[in-house]
């Protein structure tokens, strides 16, 4: 890889912090809206770099901006802190081995994600100071994306209002641009109550919330045969009714998961999954009471940006990953099954390649991957300005998502070289954008064309605030 490029010299001088940085924030996961120290260690990061920073954005505490340069347009790059529960892993062995603890762990590589770009956005500050150009650039650290939705109410309290584009990035098996498709979703909470009495002496008293809880779950198990085939309905219980048989559950909850193609397409799922609800209510003389945790919007794709980026990718290549990396990447492979490492490759679009342990391709623009998809508060971002979002490379193909093998490479040197790889690209982007008016014009223009027939809405209610404790409760 040659730096043959002023604005990849910058990336390179910080990059040893960035890797420090991801490597403080892996070992501290911490969960949803609950990333006390690994938002202060990002705030640290940004206040020595010499950012201008603003705190408790959009009244999230976990959350923070910060801003660079004079004028021009707003280039705003896009990071993320929090981790999984019940992901711990030592790092770098390939074997599961949690680590002591509270069981979390950053086994979707946020603590990569947030400091990457990070290193973006300061390297970008740098090349605007070095070469007197007017225009910023901002550095989002965003919490709560697994399940939280902290960009959608970020985006409802008016923090991206001045921006003109986005950029982000996420951990991936291979390098490219992120294909602009996932699911919208919401997070309802759905409360019954019904009246507790003695199992055996005086059952027919009783009205027991947890058989409507049941109830409703067949019923929407039931229209799963109904419903378009990518859309995916899952639940938890969050309160069963206790644990003694020989009482009927008077109160019980559950949080259902609704995801669908477009918000449209989302509504009118949530619509019937309500019904469902009151008539498992109505069957077991019940009530029930439901709450909106969190929702977000399906990804917005722009085309320009999109070649923007690629273009970035195609100049840098891919990532240089050394036979240690391979090695290591070879033993993570050794624990996976094969349909682990096909439905990598086909994730992105790609030939299956069994004997490939680690990315050494830039993915075709144009490639189209299929299997599941999932969902990312990017997506509220992406309706409000105009976003592109990378693939880098920081883990074995085949590695799943979510998991512990994920953990375990995520202080590896394939997890340091992606990291400082993928800043380039985003730095990179942002330049282009800066210094070519045509970019960000024919962007702007492609995303009002996007959102001309269907106006951004947001899909958190006007009444439902960031749940803030949604880790404690």
């Amino acid at each position: 890889m040659q730096n043959t490029e002023e604005i990849w010299r910058f990336v390179e001088a910080k990059a040893q912090d960035a890797i420090g940085l991801s490597d403080r924030v892996w070992g501290m996961p911490e969960l949803c809206y609950a990333e006390v120290r690994s938002c202060a260690e990002h705030t640290a990061m940004l206040e020595a770099h010499g950012f201008r920073v603003t705190k408790n954005v959009a009244g999230i505490p976990t959350a923070v901006m910060g801003e660079a340069g004079e004028g021009g347009p707003v280039i705003a790059i896009l990071g993320e802190y929090d981790a999984l529960p019940g992901l711990s892993q030592e790092a770098g062995v390939a074997e599961h081995r949690p680590m002591p603890g509270d069981g979390s762990g950053h086994g979707c590589g946020h603590n990569l994600l947030g400091a990457a770009s990070l290193l973006a956005a300061s390297a970008v500050k740098d090349w605007l100071a070095a070469n007197g150009v007017k225009a910023r650039v901002r550095y989002y650290g965003c919490p709560a994306e697994e399940g939280g939705a902290a960009k959608g109410f970020m985006v409802r309290a008016g923090a991206f209002d001045d921006v003109d584009m986005a950029i982000c990035w996420h951990p991936a098996a291979f390098s490219g641009v992120n294909e602009a498709v996932s699911l919208a979703n919401t997070r309802i909470d759905f409360s019954f109550t019904g009246r507790s009495s003695h199992a055996a002496a005086a059952p027919h008293l009783g009205r027991s919330a947890l058989d409507a809880v049941e109830l409703m779950n067949v019923g929407v198990n039931y229209m799963r045969e109904h419903m378009p085939s990518d859309a995916r309905i899952h639940y938890a219980y969050l309160d069963a009714g206790g644990i003694a048989p020989n009482v009927v559950q008077g109160t019980a909850k559950v949080r259902y998961l609704i995801r669908a193609r477009d918000l449209v397409e989302l509504n009118g799922l949530v619509a019937r999954v309500r019904k469902i609800a009151d008539g498992a209510a109505l069957m077991t003389e019940t009530a029930v009471t439901t709450k909106v945790v969190s929702a977000v919007s399906n990804l917005l794709a722009n085309t320009p940006l999109e070649e923007a980026m690629h273009d970035n990718l195609l100049r840098l290549g891919p990532p240089q990953f050394d036979d240690e990396d391979r090695a290591f990447a070879r033993e993570i492979q050794k624990t996976l099954t094969d349909d682990d490492i096909a439905a990598a490759f086909r994730r992105h679009g790609l030939k299956v390649e069994r004997d490939k342990a680690l990315c050494d391709i830039v993915v075709p623009l144009d490639a189209q991957g299929s299997g599941g998809v999932g969902s990312t508060d990017v997506g509220d971002v992406s309706w409000a300005v105009p976003t592109v979002q990378a693939r880098g490379t920081t883990y074995a193909i085949g590695t799943p998502g979510h998991s512990w093998q994920l953990t375990a490479q995520g202080k590896s040197g394939i997890a340091h070289k992606g990291l400082v790889h993928v800043a380039k690209v985003m730095a990179g982007t942002a330049v282009d954008a800066i210094v070519k008016p045509d970019l960000l014009a024919a962007a702007k223009a492609d995303h009002e064309a996007r959102t001309a027939a269907t106006p951004y809405v947001c899909p958190l209610p006007p009444d439902v605030n960031p749940p803030i404790r949604m880790s404690a409760d």
